[in-house]
């Protein structure tokens, strides 16, 4: 890695994690240097505007979204893959409680523009969507898509009460219910 592309990545990184905290319209440029740990005057060299940091984050929220999939397809079947994203998100429920879900506060955020934005945040939200419903599909459901909106959204909802009550315990009675919910898809799909 060239030592250009690792500060321009620690940037993004930065972006995605102080954006998530502080929300895009609070946060600075000079927030997201002192979270990266490279002066501020540096930080144009990469990014003109903050509008191309906050592309750069959602571009770091992609990222992290394959990787996350790359680490859940190591899960032989597709009711397992389901119930260790639901753990995923359940082992996250501090930072819920604190600052909500990262990619849910952001695309809502970013869902009050009209400037292209809106739209980069949505698909990255619509590629965890799709890979729901191809998990469901693969359990032999015809209303994969249903299931996987289902799911997304008690996810996203409950990040949004989690921060709101600021009780991670919510969080986690939900993951609970939601993987007894996934084992009984699978078991009246005949996956037990």
């Amino acid at each position: 890695m060239t030592r250009t592309a690792g500060k321009r990545e620690r940037l993004a990184a930065a972006a995605a994690e102080v954006f998530h905290q502080q929300g895009v319209e609070k946060t600075t440029i000079a927030d997201i240097a002192a979270a990266a740990g490279v002066p501020v005057g540096n930080v144009y060299y990469y990014f003109k505007t903050k509008d191309q940091l906050v592309q750069a984050a959602l571009g770091a929220h992609a990222l992290s979204l394959q990787e996350l999939i790359v680490v859940l397809e190591r899960h032989e079947q597709a009711r397992d893959r389901l119930k260790a994203l639901v753990r995923g998100w359940v082992e996250q429920r501090e930072v819920a409680a604190q600052f909500g879900c990262p990619t849910g506060t952001l695309a809502t955020e970013l869902g009050k523009r009209a400037d292209g934005l809106d739209r980069e945040s949505a698909a990255n939200m619509r590629a965890l969507l799709e890979w729901i419903e191809r998990q469901f599909a693969a359990m032999g459901r015809e209303d994969a898509g249903e299931l996987a909106v289902a799911l997304f959204a008690s996810y996203q909802g409950i990040s949004v009460l989690t921060n709101a009550f600021r009780d991670p315990e919510l969080m986690r009675a939900e993951g609970s219910r939601l993987e007894r919910w996934i084992d009984e898809f699978a078991a009246s799909s005949g996956m037990t």
